[in-house]
């Protein structure tokens, strides 16, 4: 039995180094014109620093081109493969097939890990993109524990699952957000990540708050409780899950720093001792709700409750 893969997404580049000693396996990083939702804005140059700074360590650098690409972009996804190719990134997300098309072109070695956030919800499609050439499978964040683990029994590819953090509830390509203030008469900036971290929408019948921000890639929704399994984590890694995901948008560095700090004493603890692990569940889930805002309640995500459309 291995142990999982710890994959963080740090906010800058300053923040890598910290990470990396905090038990960080690997890191998630890219700039909003490739990529869904980042926790951090990261130019080329930040890029090739975050690999250095990683690589010294022995850790591995994943960089996200998942965005949908329309054709206004098409011409510049050779040119950034060929970068990051380049630069000694370790692996390209993606879900948009032209990126696993223009990587066949320009970096044929490159390792890709196909994450379209929602479509992978069983292993023949996961095995399906391993067929294509994509070394993992990111799984949708809507699967139960029971699911996830009769995926990895059958995948032919590297399993990836998030276990801590928000998820996200709705995409809109439209600038939802700055027309609704431009049709009140305000203006708002959004731009390089300046996105409003404090704006939610409020659903009095639930007593709910789903943030709500934007980017290059649109508006997102995102979930109104943080995702937390860090005592429920030894049926995936007996499973053989290859990473478990920390996400970190719209987080800060500390937060980040003190979760990866938990998941890694939890993953340790379990390798070193699964009955110690099993004694020390409450103790570590108490750890995480300390480190919780107020307005972010944990919960247990979709890992044991059906998933209702």
């Amino acid at each position: 039995m291995k142990k999982p893969e710890l994959l963080v997404t740090p906010t800058s580049v300053s923040t890598i180094e910290a990470l990396a000693l905090a038990g960080a396996d690997a890191f998630f990083i890219g700039e909003q014109r490739y990529g869904l939702r980042l926790a951090g804005e990261f130019s080329k140059e930040d890029v090739k620093k975050a690999i250095r700074i990683a690589h010294q360590y022995d850790k591995k650098v994943y960089i996200a081109m998942n965005a949908l690409f329309h054709n206004d972009k098409v011409a510049e996804i050779e040119e950034y493969i060929s970068f990051l190719n380049k630069a000694g990134a370790d692996a390209i997300v993606f879900g948009d097939p032209a990126v696993l098309m223009a990587a066949r072109e320009v970096a044929p070695q490159m390792k890709l890990h196909w994450n379209t956030e929602t479509t992978a919800t069983n292993w023949y499609t996961c095995n399906y993109w391993g067929r294509k050439g994509a070394k993992r499978a990111v799984l949708a964040r809507e699967l139960s524990m029971d699911t996830i683990v009769e995926i990895k029994e059958n995948a032919e590819v590297e399993i990836e699952v998030q276990v801590h953090g928000m998820t996200c509830m709705f995409q809109s390509k439209r600038s939802l957000l700055g027309n609704y203030f431009e049709y009140q008469g305000k203006a708002l900036e959004i731009e390089n990540r300046k996105e409003q971290k404090n704006m939610f929408l409020h659903d009095k019948e639930r007593h709910n708050k789903y943030p709500i921000y934007e980017d290059e890639n649109g508006t997102h929704i995102m979930s109104p409780n943080d995702m937390c399994i860090v005592d429920e984590l030894e049926e995936m890694i007996e499973a053989g899950v290859d990473s478990f995901k920390i996400e970190g948008v719209l987080k800060d560095s500390e937060y980040l720093l003190n979760v990866t700090k938990l998941y890694r004493k939890a993953i340790d603890l379990y390798f070193q001792n699964q009955e110690e692990y099993e004694e020390a569940k409450d103790d570590l889930l108490e750890e995480a709700k300390e480190l919780q805002p107020e307005n972010r309640p944990l919960d247990t995500g979709f890992f044991f409750k059906e998933t209702v459309y």
